[in-house]
């Protein structure tokens, strides 16, 4: 019996010591502490290591006031300088990199952080925070500046919609294979197809509401889900471009729209 039970022991420890587990390092800039609600939250979940990227003169005032100074600097060529980070990357495996969406790219913090980092061998998450969209055209600038990293499907959700964090930050990493857990499994939208009267409700219900206007529906698709339906729109703009709208009602809730894909 005491040989069985050191045979099992053994067995244990050779499983246990058999993977090397993967380290993991939230990295964020946030302006309004809205990406850093969503940072903390994996950080949460996966019990990783956390840092945030600091600005040496940060950026202050109201959103005009940060847009403003933002497109100045851009126009100048301006690089922002940032505080140097406690934490290594080179000693980490996994990088979330967490940033708010300025002008459909990835603020000028990290912007910096990424000009000045070597991401050879890693693997890269992207999440982010906007107002109506850009986890697309931020990741696509990351691509292009980044060579050398492994890209894993990132995340972003709205400011309006940060409520929802919890829930959709734990179905992502089960989706990304970071936790374990149940995934729900969603069809794809059905055919797009001319938008019904009903649908335009929805829309401009969800929509109608934000700070800039968002164009017209012209074709819409729909799936359900365990909470409601979504909806998938395209929408044809003042300028004659057309946009992807998504939108969700949740059971016995008004319609919001989730991401603008341009």
């Amino acid at each position: 019996m005491k040989k069985f039970l050191t045979l099992i022991l053994a067995a244990l420890f050779l499983t246990s010591c058999g993977a090397k587990q993967e380290k993991i390092l939230v990295l964020f800039y946030s302006q309004s502490n809205t990406t850093k609600t969503v940072a903390q939250e994996i950080q949460k979940q996966l019990g990783c290591d956390i840092e945030e990227i600091e600005c040496v003169e940060p950026y202050t005032g109201n959103f005009g006031d940060v847009a403003g100074r933002w497109q100045k600097e851009m126009q100048e060529g301006k690089t922002v300088e940032i505080k140097p980070l406690t934490k290594n990357v080179k000693d980490y495996d996994v990088i979330f990199l967490g940033f708010p969406i300025w002008g459909g790219v990835y603020a000028s913090p990290v912007a910096t952080f990424v000009k000045n980092t070597d991401f050879s061998g890693k693997k890269l998450v992207p999440f982010c925070t906007f107002g109506s969209g850009g986890l697309n055209t931020g990741t696509a600038e990351l691509k292009k500046n980044i060579k050398n990293a492994t890209f894993i499907d990132g995340y972003g959700i709205r400011q309006a919609r940060i409520s929802n964090v919890k829930e959709e930050v734990e179905q992502f990493l089960i989706k990304a294979g970071f936790k374990q857990g149940t995934l729900e499994q969603l069809s794809d939208f059905s055919a797009q197809k001319e938008v019904t009267d009903k649908e335009k409700d929805i829309f401009h219900k969800a929509c109608d509401n934000y700070q800039f206007p968002l164009g017209n529906p012209v074709t819409c698709g729909s799936r359900e889900r365990k909470d409601g339906v979504e909806y998938l729109y395209n929408v044809e703009n003042q300028d004659g471009k057309q946009t992807k709208i998504y939108v969700i009602v949740k059971n016995g809730a008004t319609p919001e729209f989730t991401e603008v894909v341009r």
